[in-house]
C-alpha cells in the first residue's frame, strides 16, 4: 500500500508565488512598467527571463536573491504536514511538479530541510551563468492546448506514473495537491479512486467547480483545503484505514 502525494510549489507549499517575490530585490522592490507589461499568455517563463536579465543588469547577485527567497512563508499547516509525511515516508512517495524553478524550490526546501521530504522536484531547470545572471529555460516541450508552453504536468504526471511502474511501483491513490489553472489539466487525468485537493478560493476549486456545473465533473473525488491541516488530517484518516 502506497500513495503519491503530488504537490505543486507556488500558493501550495508556499503562501507567496515565487517569481512574483523576486521582485523584492530589484531596485525600490518594483520592475520598471515596461518590463512588467511584456508578459504574453502562456509565456511566463520568458516573461521571468527578462526578469532576471534586469535584476542581474541591476547588480542583484545570487546571495541577495537567496536571502530573499528563504524568508517566503510556507502556508498555513505546511511545515506539520511536511514533517508528517516525512516520518511516514514508507507509506508515501512524494513529488513536486511546478512553474516555479530549481534554484528557488532548492533554495527553500533546503533552507527549511524539507528537501529529503520529496522523492522528484519536476519544474524549469534554472542555474546562474558566469556572469552571475540567473537563467531559466523551459522544463519540456508538449502538444497539450490546454497548458502553458513550458509545462503540461499531466504529461510529468503520466511520465513519472509510467517510470514508476516499469519499477514495480504503482500506487494505492494519487493525492493531488494545488491551486491554480494549470493544475486542472492534471487533475482531469486522475481516476475515480485518486483525489483532487484545490486550495480553498483560488484558481483551480474555481475551475474545478465549473466543470461539475457544465456536467462534465472530473472523474477523481474533490476535497478542498484552507489549511495543510486539512490535509494532514485526510493523510492521517488513510494510513488508518
Amino acid at each position: 500500500m502506497k500513495f503519491l502525494l503530488v504537490f505543486d510549489f507556488d500558493h501550495t507549499i508556499i503562501d507567496e508565488n515565487s517569481d512574483t517575490w523576486i521582485v523584492k530585490c530589484a531596485p525600490e522592490r518594483k520592475l520598471p512598467n515596461g518590463l512588467r507589461n511584456s508578459y504574453q499568455p502562456g509565456h511566463w517563463t520568458e516573461y521571468m527571463g527578462r526578469v532576471f536579465v534586469y535584476l542581474g543588469d541591476n547588480g542583484v547577485k545570487e546571495d541577495d536573491m537567496k536571502r530573499t527567497m528563504t524568508t517566503i512563508p510556507f502556508t498555513a499547516g505546511m511545515i506539520d504536514l511536511l514533517g508528517f509525511i516525512d516520518e511516514n515516508k514508507e507509506l508515501f512517495d512524494c513529488i513536486i511538479v511546478s512553474d516555479s524553478n530549481t534554484v528557488f524550490i532548492d533554495w527553500i526546501l533546503k533552507a527549511a530541510d524539507f528537501h529529503k521530504v520529496f522523492d522528484e522536484v519536476f519544474t524549469n531547470p534554472a542555474a546562474f551563468s558566469s556572469t552571475g545572471y540567473l537563467t531559466v529555460q523551459h522544463f519540456h516541450a508538449h502538444h497539450c492546448a490546454k497548458c502553458p508552453k513550458n509545462l503540461c504536468k499531466r504529461k510529468v504526471l503520466k511520465e513519472f506514473l509510467d517510470k514508476q511502474l516499469e519499477r514495480g511501483v504503482s500506487y494505492t491513490q494519487i493525492i493531488y495537491i494545488g491551486d491554480g489553472g494549470n493544475d486542472l489539466c492534471p487533475v482531469m487525468f486522475l481516476k475515480k479512486n485518486d483525489i483532487a485537493m484545490p486550495r480553498q478560493g483560488y484558481t483551480l476549486e474555481k475551475r474545478i467547480s465549473q466543470l461539475a456545473q457544465g456536467l462534465s465533473p472530473v472523474q477523481c473525488s474533490v476535497l478542498v483545503w484552507s489549511s495543510a491541516i486539512d490535509i494532514m488530517s485526510y493523510l492521517k484518516l488513510l494510513i488508518k484505514e
